[in-house]
């Protein structure tokens, strides 16, 4: 009954989708079960924290995610919201339920091995695709830059004399970046194979498409799929994974985390503090391997 009564108020009155609703009614289906399993026959003012807590305990034991176990509580959070609010029940058990914490992912990288094999012996091609294709790659690898970043760069913002580069980030915040002078090279050639192809455009865009246009994600989201398919297996091949490697191989190589949070372009450590983790996975393998103990 009072399932009822809260599905009609998710409907009428918070006026949610029907899949949204459906999903809610599963989540307290999915309790009921639980509780009539575990509990027979309860009265609702009856449940408390600890019949929640076992349930948790059960869809972990089930090998649901945290994810899906959140959403799960978020539900019965709602529900039991409702009922107090409606004076079906005088207490709330979900006052006292703490929500797991959702797991991490590590963002994934390409080894420094990969990246080597592919910029230093695979062949792009020397007419212009090719070389713009490889600078593009590189670009990504050598400065950490977003992919918004990439195609928003203008020719004004590369100056060959002091080795830097101008990026606008997040929030319209310009941020200078170091060119290595390997890279200034690379950079210099694309610049000449770009005008030598393009005469004249209408446009002041640093990187350009086929037909000298403007670059787009999708664009460069392919020309970067492409490449990294040919030396690395994990499953996300874009130009965010380039991002997450350079700044992976940065800090491998013990460069300082507020440098490199500064490289990127982040508004506080905390975001940059993620690939710390890749780097004590790494020690961990390491020492693994090399421990007589371990």
């Amino acid at each position: 009954m009072y399932k009822d009564l809260f599905l009609k108020y998710l409907r009428f009155e918070k006026r949610f989708s029907e899949n949204t609703i459906k999903s809610y009614e599963n989540d307290l289906n999915q309790f009921s079960d639980f509780i009539e399993m575990e509990f027979k026959e309860i009265e609702l003012h009856l449940v408390n924290e600890k019949i929640v807590r076992a349930w948790i305990v059960s869809l972990m034991e089930k090998d649901f995610s945290t994810l899906s176990i959140n959403r799960k509580i978020s539900t019965l959070k709602t529900f039991f919201k409702f009922l107090l609010r409606e004076g079906h029940t005088k207490t709330n058990p979900m006052d006292k339920v703490i929500t797991p914490k959702n797991s991490k992912k590590l963002p994934a990288f390409v080894e420094e091995k990969q990246i080597s094999n592919l910029l230093d012996d695979y062949s792009f091609g020397n007419d212009f695709r090719g070389v713009r294709n490889k600078t593009i790659v590189e670009m990504f690898y050598n400065t950490g830059m977003r992919l918004s970043e990439l195609i928003n760069l203008r020719n004004i913002d590369f100056d060959i004399k002091k080795g830097t580069l101008k990026v606008l980030g997040k929030r319209n915040k310009e941020r200078i970046l170091p060119i290595h002078p390997s890279f200034i090279n690379s950079l210099v050639f694309y610049i000449e194979s770009r005008d030598k192809e393009f005469v004249q455009l209408d446009h002041d865009y640093f990187f350009v498409t086929d037909k000298g246009n403007k670059l787009y994600e999708k664009f460069v989201y392919r020309i970067v799929n492409r490449y990294l398919n040919m030396v690395t297996t994990i499953e996300k091949k874009s130009p965010h994974i380039l991002r997450h490697t350079f700044a992976t191989h940065l800090l491998n190589r013990g460069a300082d985390l507020n440098a490199i949070k500064e490289l990127l372009g982040h508004a506080n450590l905390a975001a940059t503090q993620v690939y710390t983790h890749n780097t004590f996975e790494k020690l961990k393998t390491i020492y693994k391997q090399a421990h007589p103990r371990a």
